[in-house]
């Protein structure tokens, strides 16, 4: 984009704004320190949200290497006002953990004495500190010339076309400087901000919409949207109904899918008569009377095995020795009759 039409639109922009917001006062009294921790509290918050939160901090704890070993979890709690309480917090430890790493010491008003680029580079390798933590730094605490610019104000510069996407990317508004003179650049920077903090809050508001397509009415292909269902393509419903078919069959696999009806109508056979069968006799219940007839055979045919029992040999040598033999130089009497046995 040529710099003429930048620097058009950034004034446009400027001008519609002023109407609606009004310039926030901030306390540059404070030290580099606390400064780069309020502007971990103001990145994506209002200035009053900010200064409470920060002045609940100094008085809640006892110094910063106490809010430095708090957990997350109660930061959060205390710096609920904010918009995103759980982000501020996270930045706001990482930021004093590295401080503390880095020098040993919460003091930092040394690094004003050197040259604001040496200085700005190394606040910039703090962990936790962004682009919007250092231009504020800059601004506020080193007096130089640097707008803050939060993730709001980008999207806002980059629907009314001041910035390319590659810019958005970036993190940058060039040319916001050049327009923009030194000594109104506080002021500029918090109305600038109060922008980026509604944006941020509800991007697909109608009145953030009114507001970008009053300082643009060609932007609305750039406004941002919300994101839409995504329609499923033929393959895709194919596969989803494959996938419902293989989870059925899965869940029933003995049923058999029944076969398509014919349009044709035939007349409906004679339902056949199915012969009655008759049960066999043995799962047949029986009559008490019929179950004592049967247990008297059983022990009659018993008793009558019994008696047809042979004997055993031993029984046969047994009943040999009972018999005695004749003895010798004695005949036997001849009223006995000789009787031949008969085998058994």
């Amino acid at each position: 984009m040529a710099s003429n039409n930048r620097a058009a639109l950034i004034n446009k922009v400027l001008k519609t704004l002023k109407s609606r917001y009004k310039p926030a006062e901030i306390n540059r009294d404070r030290s580099l320190l606390e400064h780069l921790l309020y502007a971990c509290c103001l990145q994506n918050s209002l200035h009053n949200a900010a200064d409470q939160v920060f002045d609940q901090l100094t008085k809640e704890y006892f110094d910063w290497n106490e809010v430095r070993v708090s957990s997350i979890r109660e930061l959060t709690a205390v710096m609920k006002p904010l918009a995103d309480p759980k982000a501020s917090a996270v930045r706001l430890k990482r930021v004093l953990q590295s401080v503390f790493e880095t020098h040993y010491t919460f003091d930092l008003e040394s690094m004003k004495k050197q040259n604001i680029g040496q200085t700005v580079k190394q606040i910039g390798k703090y962990n936790g500190a962004t682009p919007f933590t250092v231009a504020f730094v800059t601004q506020n605490a080193l007096s130089g010339h640097s707008i803050p610019i939060n993730p709001g104000l980008l999207v806002a510069m980059h629907a009314v076309g001041v910035i390319s996407d590659s810019e958005a990317a970036k993190g940058t508004v060039p040319g916001l400087e050049r327009v923009v003179p030194k000594t109104k650049g506080v002021e500029v920077g918090s109305i600038l901000h109060q922008m980026g903090v509604e944006v941020h809050r509800s991007p697909f508001g109608t009145t953030v919409r009114k507001l970008l397509l009053k300082i643009n009415p060609d932007c609305k292909e750039r406004l941002p949207k919300r994101p839409g269902k995504k329609v499923a393509t033929p393959t895709e419903k194919k596969s989803v109904v494959k996938n419902l078919t293989q989870v059925t069959t899965a869940a029933k696999p003995n049923v058999k899918a029944d076969p398509p009806k014919k349009t044709s109508v035939k007349a409906a056979p004679a339902p056949k008569k199915n012969p009655t069968k008759v049960p066999p006799t043995s799962k047949r219940k029986s009559s008490p009377s019929q179950d004592a007839v049967a247990k008297k055979k059983a022990v009659k045919k018993k008793a009558v095995k019994k008696k047809a029992v042979k004997k055993t040999p031993a029984k046969k040598a047994a009943a040999k020795k009972k018999t005695k033999a004749p003895a010798k130089g004695k005949k036997q009497s001849s009223n006995k009759k000789l009787t031949k046995r008969k085998p058994k």
